[in-house]
């Protein structure tokens, strides 16, 4: 919708009189030509007062001044004697205080209409209301398939907003144009930036340029045809002069060769033999050759012998530069660092769980070496002494028992060199003495500390054995 005034920097000539006639825009698409006759000095996006176009007067912003105007008007063809409306003056901030105020009406305007159509049962949609600047008449837009018969609803709304109504049906695309969106495309929409006329979008235009017939894609916002359809048309209609429009089967020697596919602007189409699946490129004018022989009722030769050579992609390899440097990464570079982690962190865990497997391991491992290693005299005699210090309450318990401690015959230790032969036969091994208790564990493999929790456990126990015995003692023998 803006305009670029070009002429703006250049210079008039001296007696070169200003055009009197200035384009203004208003709320959404709407631009009307309005009369200068007082000559005010105005630029391009100032906001003015006009006249209404029933009384009253109205704001807009100032869009094309001077010669462009004139070119306009006759793009619209328009002329000087249809322009009847005048500009009062530039805007005060009264008027734009007012504009304003009417401006915030709209939107709980719009849904009390709505409201009232939906009570009435009224098949149309207000999609906008307009409200003029003095706050004396709206204008409400609204689409339909048919024709309404709004006669009731006017005069609800009127009773109700106090105002002078008018309904405007529109088009589904003027629909679009005021409200806005943004297209499949990425940009904001055509019909509501730039684009003033609608031209009517067929389906041909989609044939000629290849494009799949798919509604969903093919269609816009509005539910109709993209008018970007139109844009590249044009073009494709000049490339395609030089491709024969119906494409039969060719005759040659190896069979009938049926059309696949077409590139307009290469020039090159493709056909295929029946059961064969690779496709052959052939040029267009060669295939304008190839239908005139057939008709003349001569076979062409096999077209794998005339295709055409297309080189393969070229990959190119990116190369950064100092652009790239600077911060121009790709997208899922926040994601490539995010699985890094996690998988460092994961393989840390299987880390850990392995060394703790390993621990457990050489644990059990000198567990089973420490109970099958063979049993010296010597250690056993060792132990036995540190478990007749450690233990007293347990020889003490086997003494209460009648049970007599089994003792071990020491061997005599040889230091240097190595144990001397004896033709003496050999004795068995005697088991090292283990003083058991009830809830105590051999000595044999126990760390100190728990020896001496368990000790402490085992002296418990004892005194209080040692109390049940004295009392039931000390009972008469009568009881």
């Amino acid at each position: 919708m803006e305009v670029h005034d070009w002429l703006s920097n250049l210079d008039m000539p001296s007696n070169y009189k200003p055009f009197q006639v200035t384009e203004i825009k208003f709320k959404g698409s709407r631009k009307e030509f309005f009369l200068n006759s007082d000559n005010i000095y105005l630029e391009i996006g100032e906001l003015v007062a006009v006249e209404g176009p029933t009384g009253g007067f109205d704001v807009g912003h100032v869009s094309l001044t001077g010669e462009l105007v004139r070119i306009q008007m006759k793009r619209r063809k328009t002329t000087i004697d249809q322009v009847t409306k005048k500009i009062y003056r530039k805007a005060t901030e009264a008027d734009v205080e007012k504009w304003n105020t009417a401006k915030g009406m709209e939107w709980e305007t719009m849904h009390k209409a709505r409201k009232l159509a939906l009570d009435l049962r009224l098949q149309m949609k207000i999609s906008d209301v307009d409200y003029q600047a003095d706050k004396t008449k709206a204008t409400f837009f609204y689409t339909a398939d048919g024709r309404v018969d709004f006669r009731e609803l006017i005069k609800k709304m009127a009773e109700s907003f106090r105002i002078r109504i008018e309904m405007r049906q529109i088009g589904m695309r003027q629909e679009a144009g005021r409200l806005g969106g943004i297209g499949s495309c990425g940009r904001e929409l055509c019909c509501s930036t730039w684009l003033t006329n609608f031209k009517t979008v067929s389906t041909a235009a989609a044939r000629y340029q290849n494009l799949s017939l798919n509604t969903l894609k093919l269609a816009g916002q509005c539910g109709k045809l993209k008018c970007c359809l139109n844009y590249e048309l044009d073009t494709y209609l000049d490339a395609l002069k030089d491709i024969p429009d119906r494409i039969e089967n060719l005759d040659t020697d190896a069979g009938y060769a049926r059309h696949q596919k077409t590139d307009i602007f290469k020039k090159i189409m493709w056909f295929s033999y029946q059961g064969d699946e690779n496709w052959i490129p052939v040029k267009a004018a060669r295939v304008k050759e190839i239908m005139a022989m057939n008709k003349a009722g001569k076979k062409a030769p096999n077209l794998k012998e005339e295709a055409v050579q297309i080189a393969a992609p070229v990959v190119v390899e990116k190369s950064f530069d100092y652009e790239n440097v600077v911060g121009q990464d790709s997208l899922t570079r926040l994601d490539e660092r995010s699985r890094g982690k996690n998988n460092q962190s994961r393989n840390n865990q299987k880390n850990n769980r392995n060394n703790n497997q390993n621990k457990r391991e050489r644990v059990a491992a000198g567990a089973k070496s420490s109970n099958n290693r063979p049993q010296q005299p010597q250690q056993g005699a060792h132990k036995g002494q540190q478990s007749g210090k450690q233990q007293p309450n347990g020889a003490k318990l086997q003494q209460n028992s009648g049970q007599k401690p089994q003792q071990t015959v020491p061997k005599p230790q040889h230091v240097n060199g190595p144990k001397p032969q004896s033709h003496k036969p050999k004795q068995p091994q005697v088991p090292k003495p283990v003083a058991k208790a009830e809830g105590n564990v051999a000595v044999d493999g126990t760390r100190p500390e728990q020896s001496k929790n368990k000790n402490r456990n085992n002296r418990r126990k004892n005194n209080n054995r040692r109390n049940n015995n004295n009392g039931s003692e000390n009972k008469p023998a009568a009881e």
